[in-house]
């Protein structure tokens, strides 16, 4: 699909804006989990599980949209998805039980994952896979501004309109999403659409996509180092605020610190990229990731907690994602034209279920220290490490 530089420029804005509702829905309020147990009356499990639901619903969302997109395209579908998510932010922000919230939490969640599905399907519509890598890291640049932005902005929403004010900036968000599709996103993937969608389409398509040896591969590697990076959002206000005792509005500057790192390392990644194969750049930074890794357990089990000195792998083991996410979703959906959208969906069901499950899983397993975390950040990049590493030579 020929466009103008201006026009691939307005596009991965737009697309990088989709993708980052899922962080923005996430991180915006993370230094509001006290504020919650307080104003709803709950315990910190309660006020935990709207985190939890919210991932299971992006994981189950993007089974829905993917085949809905490869038979009616990705606007449709889109825009549906986009009026769900703002209308469940109408009701997270008017919840007045924490059994609300987690309701209304879900079905947020079940809207805003259209943004990621389509967004992952319109570059493979649009770019080759390398290019599609490069376009990614450039999407984890606009989309890293939420990580950045949203918790400095939940802490100052939470000091001057509460909770309930931080929805009303997602609603808002939802509301310019949908003006900006409708007015920005071309509709691609029209010469291999279905023309009729059933449930036995639907997973034929989803068969064919599972049974790929490459997706499979590089879907569970990104799937484990997304894993990681939740593990470490979901830990994070309780290693920073509690351990640590930063206070709860200079949260974001240190969370907007580790994010800082993602971004520059997608920009370094796309750069490298003209030189280097998509596989070799991925495979030399888990190997540095899985030792920042060891070396980030270490010290939380056998030193004192402190911010210099804890900081700098668990900062190393962030910044590396920019090469990690980025190259993982294009080698897992370089195989793919006629099922794109089903491709992106399974990907992303499988990456933030396993984030879901990992969150319970941290949460159920918690001592009063970061090690829980810090395992799971190891395990999960390491294991994203050894299925990089059996990768067949032809796979980049």
């Amino acid at each position: 699909m020929a466009q103008s530089a201006r026009g691939h420029r307005r596009l991965i804005v737009l697309l990088g804006g989709l993708t980052a509702i899922a962080p923005m829905s996430i991180d915006m309020y993370l230094p509001a989990f006290p504020a919650l147990e307080q104003g709803l009356a709950t315990d910190a499990a309660s006020v935990q599980r709207t985190l939890s639901v919210f991932f299971l619903g992006l994981a189950a969302g993007q089974m829905i949209y993917g085949p809905l997109s490869d038979r009616f395209g990705r606007r449709r579908p889109l825009l549906a998805g986009l009026a769900l998510y703002t209308l469940a932010s109408i009701g997270c922000a008017l919840s007045g039980t924490i059994g609300h919230l987690v309701m209304w939490r879900g079905l947020q969640a079940l809207g805003g994952c259209a943004g990621v599905v389509m967004a992952r399907a319109v570059v493979r519509d649009v770019f080759g896979p390398r290019e599609a890598a490069r376009v990614l890291s450039s999407l984890l640049l606009v989309m890293g501004v939420a990580p950045i932005l949203a918790p400095l902005a939940g802490g100052w929403l939470l000091s001057h309109a509460g909770w309930r004010g931080i929805f009303v900036v997602l609603i808002a968000f939802g509301l310019c999403c949908i003006v900006a599709v409708l007015t920005t996103l071309p509709d691609t993937g029209r010469e291999h659409r279905l023309a009729t969608i059933t449930v036995r389409s639907a997973s034929g398509a989803f068969a064919r996509v599972a049974v790929d040896r490459q997706f499979g591969r590089y879907a569970t590697a990104g799937a484990f180092a997304q894993s990681a990076l939740f593990a470490y959002i979901a830990g994070a206000p309780f290693l920073f605020i509690q351990v640590l005792g930063i206070a709860p509005a200079h949260f974001g500057w240190v969370f907007g610190i580790n994010a800082a790192g993602l971004i520059g390392a997608s920009q370094l990644n796309r750069a490298l990229l003209h030189r280097q194969r998509v596989a070799v750049v991925l495979r030399r930074a888990l190997i540095v990731q899985v030792a920042a890794s060891v070396a980030f357990l270490a010290l939380v089990t056998w030193t004192a907690p402190a911010l210099v000195r804890i900081g700098v792998p668990l900062l190393l083991v962030i910044t590396l994602m920019g090469f990690v996410l980025p190259n993982t979703t294009a080698l897992a959906l370089a195989p793919f034209d006629r099922d794109a959208g089903t491709a992106s969906a399974l990907l992303g069901s499988v990456q933030y279920g396993l984030a879901g499950l990992t969150i319970f899983v941290v949460a159920l397993v918690f001592d009063g220290s970061p090690r829980p975390m810090a395992l799971a950040m190891l395990a999960f990049v390491a294991g994203a490490y050894l299925l990089v590493a059996v990768a067949e030579p032809g796979e980049a």
